[in-house]
């Protein structure tokens, strides 16, 4: 079964050609972050008229290096939810249209679904390890970080263990990045910076870190670097390298230590990690030498995985198609995950 899938859930405008064992065919994203850079972060109209002159592009690139047309694909699956409304409006709209202009049948898929799935894609590694259910996930992203116990590759069949009370992992990431005066995106810039600062000449609190919790916070440590950068004022090269080297350390100490606590609890052999800030290095370090120490397996996938991508998108969507689900033309749009949350937004009894 070859699926095309259609990803516009934020920033980035992809189409890819996946079969159902997970091997990508073709994987094509257009980026918007030079256009959104200008302003230190995704201007919700501008990526959606972006979205509206690259999705035809893009999707015929993805056909073309598949080598195949829209009749040899069995299917169309579209991420629908959830993101940016009217970014997720253009790739409905499209994947609607080509799957009622060729007849071929049409599923949404949640965006989160997809990051949680995304390791089982095969991008000419016939050979790399896949996980084995149940397993934990650490999905951390922008707009996204939660902890999932996953037991099989369906909707009902995955729980939230924790998930954060404020801000996502990336979104913190990105705001201490303009703090710093680092630009947008954050994440890879503080990623690159850290490994030449000192941590240690930065006093930053753990993020929530009580003992036995699963659960996360980022708008404290966010919130810190502020005052810090207030107090200060401009900093210098070598002060802002060891602000991030502290930063990154405080926020990847507490995730790689939540998930793996949370495998533990759990009782499962394998740890996931997924979401654009699976892309750190620092966190896919942490998380794998903590997992051996602990007998658990982590499992990083390829950044092109971690990422946006609509590889994953069609992967989950052939698996849906597997199931013999379908959508009608009543496919809608929303900003909201099919996923159960367990955890409360904001202060209180946790």
């Amino acid at each position: 079964m070859l699926v095309l899938g259609i990803e516009s859930s934020c920033d980035e405008t992809g189409a890819a050609v996946v079969d159902d064992a997970g091997q990508v065919v073709s994987d094509v994203v257009h980026s918007q972050v030079k256009m959104h850079a200008l302003y230190g972060g995704v201007v919700p109209e501008l990526a959606s008229r972006d979205h509206l002159r690259s999705v035809g592009p893009v999707v015929r690139e993805a056909l073309a290096r598949a080598g195949v047309a829209m009749d040899a694909v069995d299917g169309v699956a579209v991420t629908n939810r959830p993101g940016l409304v009217g970014a997720l409006l253009v790739g409905v709209q499209t994947a609607k249209g080509l799957a009622w202009a060729t007849g071929k049948p049409l599923v949404g898929v949640d965006h989160l679904m997809g990051h949680l799935l995304a390791v089982f894609l095969r991008r000419g590694q016939h050979d790399a390890a896949t996980p084995r259910f149940p397993f934990v996930s650490l999905l951390a992203s922008g707009g996204h970080t939660a902890i999932y116990r996953v037991d099989a590759p369906r909707a009902d069949a995955i729980v939230e263990l924790g998930a954060t009370r404020d801000d996502a992992a990336g979104e913190a990431f990105d705001k201490v990045a303009k703090l710093l005066g680092l630009g947008y995106p954050g994440g890879p810039a503080i990623d690159r910076l850290a490994p030449t600062g000192n941590a240690s000449t930065v006093k930053l609190s753990a993020p929530m870190n009580a003992a036995g919790s699963i659960q996360m916070s980022f708008s404290g440590i966010k919130t810190q670097v502020a005052q810090l950068v207030a107090r200060a004022g401009p900093l210098s090269s070598e002060r802002v390298a060891d602000v991030c080297a502290a930063f990154q350390t405080a926020v990847t100490s507490s995730l790689a230590r939540k998930v793996i606590d949370a495998a533990l609890r759990e009782q499962v052999g394998d740890v996931v990690l997924g979401g654009g800030v699976a892309a750190n290095s620092e966190l896919r370090r942490r998380t794998s030498e903590l997992g051996a120490a602990r007998g658990i397996r982590v499992l990083v996938p390829p950044l092109a995985s971690c990422t946006d991508n609509a590889a994953m998108i069609a992967y989950a969507g052939a698996l849906r198609l597997g199931r013999g689900e379908r959508d009608g033309w009543d496919l809608v749009a929303t900003s909201e995950t099919v996923l159960a949350r367990e955890t409360r937004k904001g202060r209180g009894r946790r």
